[in-house]
């Protein structure tokens, strides 16, 4: 399948307020970060996907089903990881995930194989046994993170899948979303906050400002700046190696003693940076291309938002 998520047109209303405004994209295999700020129209745009609430106009797909009609089928195939916690006092972990496989459809003793393997995978040890009511933050979210992927569904939505944890957790659980991503070949969509976490582990992103579709792209593009730049860190008399570019034509932007910025030099050119710094007796320490970040991205697509509707 060439796409996981088709959606076309779709606008939601409640009540007389837009929540979402004609939203399109594709979404593809591999992980996509959902992002925006509050009140843009991520939640509602979750409920969707998933047939909690009804689209007013529009057409969209997932998996190859239809939102208006196959929320039953959509919702057997996408394993849901809600921000808010969703455990049931009085049972313990491995009751509450063969619980959660037995909704699923697992026989009882498949669904107690599967929930332990599960709970080994997820990092949640002897405390399995123990009432989820007494469960730290970061237990209870690895035990959310669990019940999502207990049935082996082609399709994750996880919604702040790494909040609560402390730094160590928070990367072993990146590790875990990424494995199942280029392991076990499942799509993931994760609505965050943290633009650190999509910056390090997805493919493309999303962002909604407004109820709009603001961006949609891979990272790997969005990351290129539009103009080509490269930071360089000198040794010797960076004075005299930046006038020498200055007289090739390029800008040259001054960050730190010894680091610079220069402006405008194409891939193919800058070999050529070499050549100027042997002849000014300077030593290039590094040499590297400039990238933009995630969260410039997300500022700039936020603010071109308020800047056409200003």
């Amino acid at each position: 399948m060439d796409h996981v998520i088709y959606l076309d047109k779709i606008v939601k209303d409640y009540e007389g307020l837009r929540a979402l405004v004609n939203v399109s994209f594709t979404m593809g295999p591999g992980i996509t970060g959902l992002l925006g700020p509050n009140g843009a129209g991520k939640s509602t745009l979750i409920k969707l996907l998933l047939g909690l609430v009804k689209v007013t106009s529009g057409i969209g797909e997932v998996l190859g089903y239809e939102l208006h009609s196959d929320t039953k089928e959509i919702r057997a195939r996408v394993g849901y990881m809600p921000e808010d916690d969703c455990y049931i006092a009085g049972l313990t972990g491995i009751e509450l995930m063969q619980m959660m496989a037995r909704l699923a459809g697992q026989p009882r003793i498949e669904a107690m194989r599967r929930s332990h393997e599960i709970l080994d995978f997820c990092g949640i040890e002897q405390e399995r046994y123990r009432d989820v009511a007494g469960y730290s933050t970061g237990m209870r979210q690895k035990l959310k993170f669990a019940q999502a992927i207990v049935h082996d569904p082609p399709l994750l939505i996880l919604d702040e899948p790494t909040a609560g944890l402390d730094p160590d957790e928070r990367v072993m659980m990146l590790n875990r979303i990424r494995a199942l991503a280029t392991r076990a070949d499942k799509a993931v969509l994760i609505c965050t906050h943290i633009l650190p976490d999509v910056q390090s582990i997805c493919d493309s992103v999303v962002i909604l400002t407004g109820g709009k579709v603001q961006v949609v792209e891979s990272l790997e593009v969005l990351s290129w700046p539009a103009e080509p730049a490269y930071r360089l860190r000198v040794i010797g008399d960076a004075a005299a190696f930046v006038k020498r570019i200055e007289l090739e034509g390029y800008e040259v932007e001054m960050t730190h003693f010894g680091e610079f910025t220069v402006r405008g030099l194409a891939e193919e050119q800058a070999s050529r940076l070499w050549t100027w710094a042997q002849e000014c007796g300077v030593g290039i320490q590094t040499l590297t291309p400039v990238r933009n970040s995630l969260e410039k991205i997300f500022v700039d697509a936020v603010r071109e938002h308020a800047h056409a509707n200003s």
